[in-house]
């Protein structure tokens, strides 16, 4: 039985989060979240006779995303049946559609709902970036040989070139950096998307770490990486090299840093410029422009090649 309250999902598609639970079991609302721009994603209801059981569902909507990673639904699912094994907190799968072919044309992704908010200006930085740290330790230290995708980088590197939108001098020798060889690195879990935005607070804890349709197994530098620069840009240099140094004394002798992994990260966002993310200001965050951004960036690429 469908409830009436239920327009933002196809027919189809409730069907399909139904056929999860009891027979007797009716959609009772379904709530939009904060998705991305690659995704619908929406907390569903469910009423049963033992009350309301929510879950999340997500609806990939991004065709030239899914004709590049026609995949990108088992790979999440896989991703999440992994991610279990971390011990931090993370949904758990429910039910996949690989090709939407139940879900009106939507590959789509249901899984548990987490409790808590994005916290993205927190009170406590310090415990912030502490509680970050930790659950990135956690996720770091499952070593996933199993995982049937491996990390790669989004842009073709032997083809960058310096951006006309940046006048720092230093950008000739990053490139050279980046186009050379690889440092040698623990291969593990990785996120490949770890930042705040996808990170739930409960109680001053994290009670959730979202997203995982771009997990891998890869070098533990480019989350600590993508981490750092989303940081710089939120807040600062200063907020992301305390996330390093938080990361690296609780993550202790299983993490070798190497800027190599930050000059990788900070090179994912060309062809730039960097901007203000559409997810920050959606979830509440004022002040930040699109220069800001663009010098912050700048000062964490100065940062990190003093590093090398």
């Amino acid at each position: 039985m469908l409830h009436l309250s239920t327009a933002l999902l196809s027919g189809d598609t409730l069907r399909f989060v139904l056929e999860s639970f009891d027979s007797e079991d009716t959609i009772h609302t379904v709530v939009p979240l904060y998705g991305g721009i690659s995704a619908k994603v929406y907390r569903v209801e469910v009423q049963g006779k033992d009350g309301l059981k929510s879950v999340v569902l997500r609806q990939f909507t991004n065709r030239e995303w899914l004709k590049r990673q026609p995949d990108l639904v088992t790979r999440e699912g896989e991703s999440l049946r992994v991610a279990q094994q971390t011990g931090a907190p993370v949904p758990k799968l429910i039910a996949m559609d690989e090709t939407g072919s139940r879900c009106g044309g939507l590959p789509s992704v249901l899984m548990s709902l987490l409790p808590g908010d994005v916290v993205l200006e927190p009170a406590d930085m310090r415990a912030w970036l502490t509680g970050m740290a930790e659950a990135l330790v956690h996720i770091h230290a499952v070593e996933a040989p199993e995982h049937p995708w491996t990390y790669y980088t989004y842009n073709d590197i032997a083809t960058l070139s310096k951006p006309d939108w940046s006048d720092l001098p230093i950008w000739d020798d990053m490139l050279r950096i980046v186009q050379g060889p690889r440092p040698e690195a623990k291969q593990c879990l990785i996120h490949r998307d770890y930042h705040p935005t996808n990170m739930l607070w409960q109680d001053g804890q994290v009670s959730g770490v979202v997203d995982w349709v771009n997990a891998c197994r890869g070098p533990q530098g480019i989350d600590v990486g993508h981490c750092r620069l989303n940081l710089a840009q939120l807040h600062g240099v200063e907020v992301a090299d305390q996330f390093l140094e938080i990361y690296q004394r609780l993550a202790g002798d299983s993490f070798v840093y190497d800027p190599y992994w930050d000059l990788v990260s900070l090179i994912e966002a060309l062809p730039g410029p960097p901007s203000v993310y559409a997810g920050w200001t959606a979830l509440g965050v004022t002040g930040l422009t699109d220069q800001l951004v663009k010098e912050r960036y700048e000062a964490l690429v100065t940062s990190v090649m003093r590093r090398v």
